[in-house]
């Protein structure tokens, strides 16, 4: 199998358990959330057993002190199924004032009533992680050489070399970034996102808030919602996307509840909106783009497989910034970063601008590659940075076009703008 690299987040949980009582890492099934955790936890409860869940729950009742008196880092997997859990973890952190004491890992939020329970923050005492499916380069198909952080340093001498080629990139969209996908043999590796598929949409989405819903009507709005990748479409446009490719629909209350169940399970991921400081006055639009978290859930939704996405390149396309959306958030947060989205009611848009804490931001556009496409890239980039008023706010620190195919990363001597295959960037 593929030895992959070490999760870019297992530097942040470090880092984090220097700083917080308790750390929440939060992130869909199966990314890898529990791994992570058991490799810094001294200690553990893993809650999805049912069996241990009720003899801990009635444990947790009886004495929370023993309950929680695991050597530090104690691991608590799948917390939420147990939402007394979080006043107790608060309580013990107040008393013990230590760090490090509790790593709690969840793949959905808590329902209504476990909201109930819970009755303080934990501002103070808990630090938040989010964990995503592997980029790239974690999971070693991109080989690092043009690194974020000199990017952000604005590096003259930044070269590298892809091995990767489009029916790869093609591949990779659809076999995603599951840990456990990765190193297998192709056909199998694609088995893991249609698995994963069919838990979300038959089991998942009922258990995240006990609220029955139909999984043929979540399978029909996950494919909607696939076929609206990377765009700003409204309930409307999903509810008249639903109305004209099925044979049933929903109103838009109930695509909005649906939506809201995906988001709390960690299935989709929307981006929202960045908001410089111009020169014009133009309007700048808000609404969020839609991105799944991972861009296999959205072949598997529609039933796409590598050859399919080769064939049909303008879809491929919207795919391809899916997976490189994924992997600029997980890159991003290792400095500290939010990934966003650019647009404005003269059509100007930028795919992705990554911003940091320190007010730095580095502007991206996504192309699958092509001298004409990477044209448009380039006019675009050059006319957002040509409306930014820097004398409100920093200039941005690199223009980058991402493509997924191309040899070569290099920097263009003209404007400074690099051009970077996703198969070289890295941290």
């Amino acid at each position: 199998m593929k030895n992959y690299r070490r999760r870019i987040v297992d530097g942040l949980l470090l880092r984090k358990l220097q700083s917080k009582g308790a750390v929440l890492i939060e992130g869909p099934k199966w990314c890898g959330k529990t791994t992570t955790g058991e490799e810094f936890a001294k200690s553990k409860v893993l809650l999805a057993s049912i069996d241990t869940k009720e003899s801990f729950k009635r444990l947790l009742e009886m004495d929370a002190d023993m309950a929680l008196g695991g050597t530090p880092p104690m691991l608590i997997d799948e917390w939420q199924t147990v939402p007394k859990l979080w006043d107790a973890v608060r309580y013990i952190v107040d008393h013990r004032r230590a760090m490090g004491q509790f790593i709690l890992t969840g793949s959905a939020v808590p329902n209504r009533e476990g909201e109930r329970e819970i009755s303080h923050s934990g501002t103070g005492r808990f630090a938040w992680l989010t964990m995503r499916p592997m980029s790239l380069f974690e999971s070693g198909e991109s080989n690092g050489t043009v690194r974020l952080t000199d990017l952000f340093a604005s590096a003259e001498g930044v070269l590298g070399q892809s091995d990767l080629k489009l029916s790869d990139i093609a591949f990779l969209i659809c076999r995603g970034g599951w840990p456990l996908s990765v190193g297998l043999p192709k056909e199998v590796a694609l088995e893991q996102a249609f698995d994963y598929y069919d838990a979300v949409t038959k089991e998942d989405i009922v258990r995240v808030d006990g609220v029955k819903r139909v999984s043929e009507r979540v399978q029909r709005l996950m494919r909607a919602y696939a076929r609206h990748q990377g765009t700003q479409a409204s309930i409307a446009t999903l509810r008249a996307d639903l109305q004209g490719n099925d044979s049933a629909s929903l109103n838009e209350d109930t695509i909005v509840s649906y939506l809201d169940a995906l988001r709390k399970i960690f299935v989709v991921e929307d981006m929202p909106a960045w908001n410089p400081n111009l020169r014009s006055k133009t309007a700048i639009r808000t609404t969020d783009t839609r991105y799944f978290v991972d861009p296999s859930i959205a072949t598997a939704a529609l039933g796409l497989g590598p050859t399919d996405l080769v064939n049909d390149l303008n879809t491929m396309g919207f795919f391809f910034e899916t997976l490189c959306v994924r992997d600029l958030r997980v890159l991003s947060e290792a400095l500290n970063g939010k990934v966003y989205h650019y647009r404005d009611k003269s059509g100007l848009e930028c795919d992705a601008v990554i911003h940091l804490r320190d007010g730095r931001y580095g502007l991206v556009e996504i192309k699958l590659g092509g001298q004409s496409l990477i044209n448009e890239g380039i006019t675009a980039l050059n006319s957002l940075a040509d409306k930014i008023d820097t004398s409100s706010m920093k200039a941005p620190s690199f223009k980058m076009i991402l493509t997924a195919t191309g040899d070569y990363a290099y920097r263009r001597k003209e404007d400074g703008i690099y051009i970077v295959p996703i198969g070289c960037l890295g941290i």
